[in-house]
């Protein structure tokens, strides 16, 4: 089957060099954290204002929150006996709530409806009244605390197995969880699609294309109508609570994860790739790199972070019951590799930060007004745009992997770059990779920071020479790295682009040049290894 570039996102160095390994790839939504919440009333006097409209005086707050607290918990429990589903209170957080209800759900062959729910006194934001000595008044104060939680598992009839969480004081905050992959199980049924499921992945889906048409159209779904469909079953008090002030609840997406995944023809092929692209991820990617996966700028003129950044970038590597992990964050942001379930190999973007992403929209609170890039919002009106900038990303990160490995040895590789070369009458000298003048030159050409916008002359100067020399240095400086453009393009290494003073790697210089670099890394004790 042939894989296309342009409808699965992936970039075309990948596929050029893995696409016979593949039989399809899905890129959308994985897990989504949804959040439910009455803003006006995270602010005390509003807080205050509401029991106002309740006729309800600040020190009888208490009284009357505990009696909708009791009404909302019978609701639920009333709900669920109807519906003959259990009702467990969890008093150890360790407990995996999902893995009970799909438990649950396997022995007591429920295929759809409420599943069971799970009660758990849990961390949230919330009121209680305080007194101050100098005013001698009694007022609200919102704060840490604890109160219980309500977990209502369903099996929805669109997006399968989805939980809404339930805070049973005020502010009554509700939580979402979903995903993507489950609720592509149920469109793939209803539109006839063969597949193979395992866990929240696929290994086999009979039209890959038809599937990733499926998973996009996720990304028009009418939020308002879906959650609050979830929110009249799991709150039933929530019309009631709103009445006061006339609010509704304000949809955000607190979490969002968007994995694409590249599915291998059989296990043996991606057992026999993803240790080389977990090495290359690991011992290649630099902190300029993550960040510019995730969408940082970075300046071209340096090629490092910027002096201003105070945040973290962290890479690090760990074996999770679903395969070998990679993962880089940078500022509660995160991009993953691992492999699942033994032939898919996952790129999963997790977004928790928005701000940290633009959106081209008007101001809001003017939907006619002068659109200009914002920073993304949490709202789920903007979900679409989290699609698309988690989807470029793992492009980006696909892109950087793409130049990895090669089952051809190093040596035979490179042989020709280290051998002079005739073009056009003239003869250039061979490369050195492994002499210090042509290892440098390589691997400032190399920097990530250069793989989409390309390189110039001054770029490749400040990273061989620092410092800044005089007028008449620069210009000798200057020509010396033509000359040197002019020695990579001979050995088809390095490519013009058109119209620009830029120059970019040819998708050979890159693979080339990564496995030149890598072995020169190398020790003699990690050779000897792989020799062994």
């Amino acid at each position: 089957t042939e894989i296309s570039s342009t409808s699965t996102g992936v970039p075309p160095a990948f596929l050029h060099r893995f696409g016979h390994c593949l039989t399809g790839v899905l890129s959308g939504f994985d897990r989504v954290r949804l959040r439910g919440t009455l803003r006006h009333l995270f602010q005390p006097t509003v807080m205050e204002a509401y029991l106002n409209a309740c006729h309800v005086l600040i020190k009888d707050f208490g009284t009357f929150a505990q009696g909708l607290t009791a009404r909302l918990k019978a609701a639920a429990y009333a709900t669920a006996e109807q519906a003959g589903r259990p009702v467990r209170y969890l008093a150890h957080s360790q407990t995996s709530k999902e893995d009970l209800a799909r438990q649950i759900a396997r022995t007591e062959g429920v295929t759809s409806g409420l599943i069971a729910i799970f009660s758990a006194l849990e961390n949230c934001l919330s009121y209680s009244v305080r007194g101050d000595r100098q005013t001698k008044h009694i007022h609200l104060v919102l704060e840490p605390r604890k109160c219980l939680h309500l977990y209502h598992y369903f099996q929805h009839e669109e997006l399968g197995l989805c939980h809404v969480r339930v805070q049973t004081w005020f502010p009554f905050t509700v939580d979402i969880c979903l995903n993507g992959r489950e609720r592509l199980a149920r469109q793939m049924d209803q539109a006839g699609l063969a597949y193979r499921q395992r866990d929240n992945c696929f290994v086999a889906v009979s039209d890959p294309v038809q599937a990733q048409a499926l998973l996009e159209a996720q990304h028009r779904t009418d939020w308002p109508r879906l959650l609050g469909g979830l929110l009249d079953q799991a709150h039933p008090l929530h019309a009631e609570i709103c009445r006061p002030l006339a609010q509704t609840y304000y949809w955000t997406a607190s979490a969002t994860e968007y994995a694409t995944d590249l599915l291998f023809r059989d296990p043996s092929s991606l057992a026999g790739l993803y240790p080389r692209l977990v090495h290359h991820a690991l011992r290649t990617f630099a902190s300029p790199d993550v960040m510019r996966f995730l969408g940082h700028k970075v300046p071209t003129t340096h090629g490092r972070v910027h002096g201003q950044f105070t945040g973290e970038v962290i890479s690090d590597l760990k074996h999770r019951p679903e395969g070998l992990r990679v993962k880089h964050s940078v500022n509660g942001n995160s991009i993953k590799m691992y492999d699942k379930e033994g032939s898919v190999l996952r790129i999963e973007t997790t977004i928790n930060r928005t701000e940290q992403f633009k959106v081209y929209r008007p101001k809001q609170g003017d939907p006619n007004g002068k659109k200009s890039w914002r920073d993304l919002q949490r709202s789920v009106g903007e979900l679409w745009r989290r699609a698309e900038v988690s989807a470029a990303a793992n492009r980006r990160y696909l892109e950087a992997l793409a130049s990895v490995t090669h089952q051809t040895p190093v040596g035979q590789a490179c042989a020709a770059v280290c051998r002079a070369v005739v073009r056009e009458g003239r003869r250039f000298r061979a490369l050195n990779p492994w002499g210090d003048p042509d290892a440098a030159l390589l691997t400032a050409v190399s920097r990530g920071e250069y793989a989409i916008n390309g390189l110039r002359n001054r770029d490749v100067r400040r990273q061989l020479w620092p410092k800044v020399g005089t007028d008449q240095q620069e210009r000798r400086r200057a020509a010396a790295v033509t000359r040197l453009f002019r020695l990579l393009r001979a050995h088809r290494l390095l490519r013009k682009v058109s119209g620009t003073h830029r120059y970019i790697l040819t998708n050979t210089g890159r693979q080339l040049i990564t496995a030149l670099l890598a072995a020169r890394q190398a020790d003699v004790e990690q050779l000897t290894a792989l020799a062994a």
